[in-house]
């Protein structure tokens, strides 16, 4: 079995669909039989509730695992889906930049744990999802460091596009500094309206600019994706009849062919 593939799902606007994408996703793919770990990069800890699991846990959270307090094998938390473990975010996170403004090598810490790990303790899951927060924050470039590849939502409204070209150029810096080998997996459209023009054009333009690194499914608008966290599970599993679900399932049979298509490359 290989190592795991690390994805951060990333977007420094917040409200696009990042931690949607995270928890439906990764619950996807477990429901169809991957092993799959989600690490909630985010201070706001919305991973972690929207997986049924507290997000103020004052020993099982990744600050304690940044700051070297505890060991990774200690965090990992298993969620109510099979296949799908956890590990959890804590407010306390919002202040790792300053704790470790003196720490040359810190953007380079999750990556050496994870690395240290992916022959061993980690190499049961297929993918390691991080959920960043909606800031090109020291927490993103952690991520970003530590990762093979990126997913972006997209989501398809006015300013969408030029705040991924931002976006596009802190990549380049980073590949250029940081993680040479990092690369965009993919884009996904999120929160489509197709009563909208506007989402079509954004559809069109992110089409034309991406080429086929832009998904084929498209995330439309869906009530029941934004009641599902409330309830402390991905909406793949609340409702997984309604449209937003079916786009997940969608989705992750996507993400698979990717996968096997570049396996076999």
């Amino acid at each position: 079995m290989s190592s795991p593939i690390t994805l951060a799902i990333i977007n420094q606007k917040g409200g696009v669909g990042k931690t949607t994408t995270v928890i439906n996703l990764a619950a996807s793919l477990s429901i169809m039989g991957q092993n799959n770990l989600v690490i909630d990069l985010d201070p706001q800890g919305n991973a972690t509730t929207g997986l049924g699991k507290n997000n103020n846990d004052d020993d099982k959270n990744v600050y304690n695992l940044l700051i070297k307090k505890t060991n990774i094998e200690n965090i990992i938390q298993k969620t109510d889906i099979k296949n799908l473990d956890l590990i959890g975010s804590h407010v306390n996170l919002s202040g790792l930049e300053v704790e470790t403004a003196n720490d040359s090598n810190r953007a380079f810490v999750l990556k050496e744990i994870l690395n240290s790990k992916k022959d061993g303790l980690l190499k049961k899951y297929d993918n390691i999802f991080i959920d960043c927060p909606p800031s090109l924050s020291l927490l993103t470039i952690m991520a970003l460091v530590a990762s093979d590849e990126l997913l972006v939502p997209l989501q398809t409204e006015f300013f969408a596009l030029e705040g991924i070209t931002q976006l596009v150029k802190t990549i380049d810096r980073i590949k250029e500094n940081l993680n040479p080998s990092l690369k965009i997996r993919g884009i996904l459209l999120t929160m489509f309206d197709k009563r909208n023009k506007l989402s079509s054009e954004v559809d069109r333009e992110a089409r034309s600019y991406f080429k086929e690194k832009v998904y084929q499914t498209v995330i439309q608008r869906n009530v029941r994706l934004s009641e599902a966290p409330s309830h402390g599970l991905p909406c793949v599993v609340y409702d997984k009849n309604c449209t937003g679900s079916k786009s997940y399932f969608k989705l992750a049979e996507e993400f698979l062919k990717k996968n096997q298509i570049e396996s076999a490359a």
